[in-house]
């Protein structure tokens, strides 16, 4: 028994170094193919190549004024900030927003830029300039934020589909992912998918007060991350309704619908304190026949009316025959994630439409992770033991299976889970499933949909499902293909496009 656990140790740590290795080297690999096609194509848009900006309007600095060293490498760098980098480096370059239109991009992602820039990489501002190293600072951020998304990724999958080899897969799928040059570019991609998926992690393992703190972290990150509230929701009235049906206490169900208030409230207060942040600045005190539209609402939400305002995103209001294209830019995407909405719905439909109120707690025992009472908040650092136990039970059990039933073959994924732990994997799967659900709604329906490319790209269960296809035994292989080739295709694309400023997702 000390042995195979041993050997398990063994294969997990191998697992950990394997996704740390592959992450860095898909890494140096986008970086490497954006260089090369910048040197080789011409680009459709050489407005990156003006510099120096003109000044700052906040708080004017002089920096790109001043004599540098290394010129020549400066303008190579500066040429890699396009489309929505520009946005970024100049909010951090400026310490502030300086047009309406700024307010789409949310403040950490730049903050974080700039203290970078004045922190580690400050030596290298007399070498190439200030501008130049705060791109340098968003290409390290994004890169290394996205090295510790996929090990977060992994631990997380390793709890939720208790099988390291398909947790492996599902991890190196995401290391190269379709989106990918966006989570090695000067976006917000990478640092969000760290927070959301990291603070999944801690959700799952107890640590519910850190979990919602990286959760209101991502929502600082992208818009989206105030979606993550919808998990600590789950998760409270799963426990409430376990407190008021099973152990007949109505103070613990209030006790535990306060907190999960508190906590839902918590992640949602960054971004509406940024919005509060963009309505002080454009709106309180100034002429009031000069106000913009949506000061005047009754809810004045800024980031609302700029996404409608300049860049026409609303409800069906892409629905046009010119964008057919950019829907079938989006359609692979699309496609894998609603095959993952239908392949998990599938495994228990009842457990689906009930929401898993219909499974008894006590059919869900230590595997229901999702509704853990959050008692480990105080021992994260025990996290690496706890998702190495998840692993050693479930293959020590099958271990145990198959010496006892040599003639079942080996399965894996979701195929491995026996008939009582797929209604406990189902409950657990739930909210991430709906959350999918609803952002493949968004990004068909209302966004931009060749966006959905890296909308979704951080989602969890679209590695796990493409992981389940790349090992079942009854799928063709050429859907293994089809699903290597589209990520591989989509990388070199995009590193083709994206680089030399022309249109991609």
């Amino acid at each position: 028994m000390e042995s195979s656990l041993r050997r398990i140790n063994n294969g997990e740590s191998q697992n950990t170094k394997m996704i740390l290795k592959t992450a860095i080297a898909s890494r140096i690999t986008l970086l490497a193919l954006a260089i090369i096609w910048r040197s080789i194509a011409t680009p459709y848009d050489t407005s990156a190549s003006i510099n120096p900006p003109p000044d700052c309007l906040l708080a004017p600095t002089n920096h790109h004024h001043q004599s540098i060293l290394f010129p020549r490498i400066a303008t190579a760098i500066e040429n890699g900030i396009v489309w929505d980098s520009v946005y970024f480096i100049r909010i951090a370059q400026c310490g502030g927003y300086e047009y309406e239109q700024t307010y789409a991009f949310l403040p950490l992602y730049p903050l974080c830029i700039s203290l970078f820039s004045q922190t580690v990489l400050r030596p290298l501002i007399p070498l190439v300039g200030h501008r130049a190293v705060l791109a340098l600072s968003g290409y390290a951020l994004s890169n290394i934020s996205f090295v510790f998304a996929a090990l977060f990724l992994y631990r997380l999958s390793v709890i939720i589909l208790k099988d390291s080899e398909a947790s492996l897969r599902a991890s190196i799928l995401f290391c190269f992912n379709p989106a990918s040059i966006f989570y090695s570019s000067i976006y917000s991609e990478s640092l969000y998918a760290l927070l959301s998926i990291g603070g999944l992690n801690f959700l799952m393992l107890g640590a519910n007060n850190l979990a919602t703190l990286w959760f209101a972290l991502s929502g600082c990150a992208r818009s989206n991350g105030v979606l993550n509230a919808g998990y600590i929701g789950f998760q409270t009235m799963h426990q409430a309704y376990e407190a008021v049906f099973y152990k007949r206490s109505t103070f613990l169900a209030v006790q535990v619908l306060v907190s999960g208030i508190l906590r839902s409230v918590c992640v949602f207060v960054p971004f509406v304190a940024f919005q509060a942040y963009g309505y002080y600045n454009l709106c309180d005190g100034h002429n009031p026949d000069k106000l913009r539209p949506w000061c005047e609402a009754k809810i004045p939400l800024l980031y609302n009316f700029i996404q409608s305002h300049y860049w026409g995103v609303g409800f069906l209001r892409y629905f046009q025959l010119k964008q057919l294209p950019n829907f079938l830019l989006a359609s692979p995407i699309l496609s894998i994630a609603v095959c993952s909405i239908i392949h998990y719905v599938k495994l228990q439909p009842k457990v689906f439409l009930s929401l898993g109120f219909q499974v008894s707690p006590k059919k869900h025992g230590d595997a229901n992770l999702l509704l853990s009472s959050g008692a480990n908040t105080k021992n994260t650092s025990l996290s690496d033991r706890e998702i190495s136990t998840v692993v050693q039970e479930d293959q020590v059990l099958r271990r145990r299976k198959h010496n006892t039933k040599q003639e079942d073959p080996p399965r894996l994924s979701t195929d491995n889970v026996s008939t009582e732990k797929l209604g406990d994997f189902s409950v657990i799967i739930i909210p991430f499933v709906l959350h999918l659900g609803f952002m493949v709604a968004t990004a068909f329906f209302v966004m931009h949909v060749q966006v959905a490319t890296r909308f979704l790209s951080s989602s969890p269960p679209i590695y796990w499902f493409a992981s389940y296809v790349l090992a079942s035994p009854g799928i063709q292989r050429g859907w293994r293909y089809l699903i290597w080739g589209y990520c591989a295709a989509y990388i070199l694309l995009g590193s083709l496009l994206f680089s030399n400023f022309y249109p991609f997702t």
